[in-house]
């Protein structure tokens, strides 16, 4: 059987732009102006490369007024309570509904997506949105007790789904209190656009919410100025890199949410049918140009090449045309630069060896921009086709043999941002969903989202979330949290019990692997008499190597045998006589079972649970304040998650860290697990922060090395946490977590 046509009509959105002369200014302020350099570009209709628009192209100047106009509003936005911010963003979700069809067609002619997944999909999510949130801003004061908004936040989004992941940025933001300014992508600007009078209309304070359009020149503009307190963006890796280095050491708050190369895992006892289905979802969805698409598909050898054969069949059924076709499976690319770029990507695998599959019968329009859908066999786990994003409608495919190598298969590539398990075992569908490295993962189904779930990546794929309670973390600061008295010998200096240990004539040594080690280059520094180690590079590198090494295992042992470790610990660490290190190595045991996650309830029928997981290896560089007691507190709450430390400690009292070798060597601390390198910081946390095996730096030295330390983390895009005092202990473990969200739908 054939389908007929069955066109969605345009009217409504031509109206939409006649209206405006199909020329549109910035959204400042409230109102809508002419950019002040008078620049504009125009915006075509990827299904035929008509104009539709001609859009503004921000300037500094331009970037300048809007965050003015932010900054202004903040202060009254926040001091009107969530109960009136819920009252405004209740009134951008109802404004949306009531203008669904208006902006599903408005952003498939924009986009080029078809028209179903707009209307059905990407519209009431964005509605779902804001009610979520709405009901965020009026439990504020409640559910997140001292959080503050962080002032201006800039937001930076991409073209595959414009209104979609302006609602992903400005709903938390602005329910927490937050102004912000929103640079959408240069490609799909229009539906931006019209959310802005959208605001106007449900009554936003002018200033609020500011559309700046542009250019990627407009979004560098926006990340370094200077008032501006937090920025996010969403969009390619290199870019994500770009924007870490240039706001290293300014002090703005930063989440990323970048590219992925998502496994599509396909085990033998899966519903193959329904995997084929789940497949056309995963990566034939708004024309593969999605981060979490399921681009890489793994196969169990017994059943590849029956499936391979399924998916084959089902790719001739596939229907590519115009979006605005509601029998339509596949829209058009979004402009001339993506289409050939995925062509020469796909011309690259085919030269690297893979064979490749387009259906006969699914022909693509003449006019516009489209690329037939592809199927890449034969595919080594190292070609470029398996390790680029490619962000279109190409997938690869991968056999393997046992879960095992499917798990490493799956983490093959530097991102992890998504996957899907396809398997009629509980027990293996819970096991791979823990063995992925990636910051969702579907069971039996994919692309599930929600308001109420957090979406980000690990790795490469960024840091940060958005949605869910932890999303919201990324838009709050915490007020009140006052640094720990700290005892004092009667000259004023820390002693933190090693009065009986100053006169004890020996040098100290690193802490590496489970043992004392001497540096590496026999070199050692005095400090108040006493001598300890002076670690290199290479003695750096010996303990992330060490870390790396012990903390799977370590991530593997119950929560429950990781407290055993750490109360032990707490108990031997009173031999140096300072009752709060004592304690915060308590502290850190108490909540080795209590940061569990929780269950979201999402409007569909599926179980979406948050999995807290450890980050990895964390380089923490303490603070010359309280030098054991900090150390202790930073380094008990990253290995009480699961992760594995290289610690440097205090600079100006390195003894201190000392101490703690014999308690390490008598407490059953893994070896590995906690590793000490001394001496001066910036001979050693260079390395640390270049290192790619190391996942996340905690810099709490001086001020001045916070700028070096966040440009040297772009290298693996690693998480950065700095401060001066250390924070309380639920603060220290949020940063220890990385959040994964897993879905398991369910019903007959």
């Amino acid at each position: 059987m054939d389908y007929g046509p069955a066109p969605e009509g345009a009217e409504v959105a031509v109206e939409w732009l006649e209206s405006h002369g199909r020329q549109f200014g910035h959204f400042i302020g409230g109102e809508f102006v002419a950019p002040v350099e008078g620049a504009r570009f125009e915006t075509h209709n990827p299904a035929n490369g008509k104009v539709l628009a001609q859009i503004a192209q921000g300037s500094k100047a331009d970037i300048d007024l809007a965050v003015a106009a932010a900054k202004t509003a903040q202060a009254g936005w926040w001091q009107i309570g969530g109960y009136e911010r819920a009252k405004a963003m209740y009134a951008i979700a109802r404004l949306v509904q009531k203008h669904a069809r208006l902006f599903a067609v408005l952003e498939s002619l924009d986009n080029g997506k078809p028209i179903r997944e707009t209307r059905d999909l990407d519209i009431p999510l964005v509605a779902r949105h804001f009610y979520h949130h709405a009901g965020w801003a009026e439990a504020m004061a409640d559910e997140l007790p001292g959080a503050e908004p962080i002032g201006v936040c800039g937001q930076i989004i991409p073209w595959n789904f414009p209104l979609l992941m302006l609602a992903w940025k400005i709903a938390p933001a602005i329910a927490m209190g937050n102004t912000v300014v929103l640079k959408p992508a240069e490609f799909t600007s229009l539906t931006a656009l019209l959310f802005a009078e959208i605001c106007r209309r449900a009554g936003v304070p002018a200033g609020v919410v500011n559309i700046v359009t542009g250019d990627g020149e407009t979004g560098r503009h926006l990340v370094e100025h200077p008032d501006i307190q937090k920025i996010a963006f969403t969009g390619s890796t290199e870019v994500g890199r770009i924007i870490r280095r240039t706001t290293a050491g300014t002090g703005k708050k930063l989440s990323l949410e970048l590219g992925g190369k998502s496994p599509y895992i396909v085990f033998e006892d899966a519903d193959l049918d329904g995997a084929v289905e789940g497949l056309v979802d995963a990566i034939w969805f708004n024309q593969g140009q999605v981060c979490c698409a399921g681009s890489r598909l793994l196969v169990q050898e017994s059943v590849a090449e029956r499936f391979y054969a399924k998916v084959r069949a089902r790719m001739e059924n596939l229907r590519v045309g115009d979006p605005l076709d509601k029998s339509v499976d596949i829209g058009a690319i979004v402009a001339q630069v993506q289409l050939d770029r995925i062509g020469e990507l796909v011309r690259i695998g085919v030269e690297e060896g893979a064979d490749m599959f387009q259906p006969v019968g699914c022909s693509c329009p003449e006019e516009g921009w489209f690329f037939p859908p592809t199927l890449l066999t034969n595919v080594s786990p190292a070609a470029t086709v398996a390790q680029v994003e490619i962000f279109g409608p190409v997938l690869v495919a991968m056999t393997f043999r046992t879960p095992k190598e499917a798990a490493e298969l799956a983490n093959n590539t530097p991102y992890g941002l998504a996957a899907s398990v396809w398997t009629e075992s509980v027990s293996l569908a819970l096991e791979m969903a823990s063995r992925v490295k990636a910051g969702t993962v579907w069971v039996n189904s994919t692309n599930f989202f929600d308001a109420a779930s957090g979406f980000g990546g690990y790795r490469e794929s960024g840091f940060g979330r958005e949605g869910g309670r932890e999303g919201l973390a990324e838009y709050v600061r915490r007020t009140g949290m006052l640094p720990v008295a700290k005892p004092h010998d009667q000259d004023g200096r820390d002693t933190h019990g090693l009065e009986a240990r100053a006169t004890v004539d020996r040098t100290h040594k690193n802490y590496i692997g489970g043992k004392q080690t001497r540096p590496d280059s026999g070199y050692s520094l005095e400090t108040d008499g006493e001598e300890t180690a002076r670690g290199n590079r290479k003695d750096a590198r010996n303990a992330i190597e060490a870390a790396a090494k012990a903390q799977p295992a370590w991530a593997a042992q119950s929560a429950h045998g990781r407290a055993q470790v750490l109360y032990y610990l707490a108990e031997n660490l009173q031999s140096l006589g300072d009752e709060e290190a004592v304690r915060a190595a308590f502290q850190a045991a108490a909540r080795c079972d209590k940061a569990d996650g929780q269950t979201h309830p999402v409007p569909m029928k599926a179980l979406c649970y948050t999995q807290n997981e450890p980050v990895g290896t964390i380089a923490i560089i303490c603070p010359d304040d309280r030098p054991l007691l900090a150390l202790v507190e930073l380094a008990c709450a990253a290995i009480a998650m699961g992760n594995a430390v290289v610690v440097v400690p205090s600079e100006s009292n390195p003894a201190a860290a000392a101490g703690l070798y014999r308690v390490l060597d008598a407490s059953d601390v893994p070896a590995g697990v906690f590793n000490i390198v001394s001496g001066l910081r910036k001979e050693i946390v260079p390395t640390l922060a270049d290192h790619d095996a190391v996942n996340a730096i905690w810099y709490f030295g001086p001020a001045e090395g916070v700028a070096d330390v966040e440009r040297r983390s772009a290298g693996n895009l690693k998480q950065v946490w700095t401060g001066t005092d250390v924070p309380p202990i639920a603060t220290r473990i949020q940063h220890a977590v990385q959040v994964k969200n897993v879905w398991i739908p369910y019903g007959a």
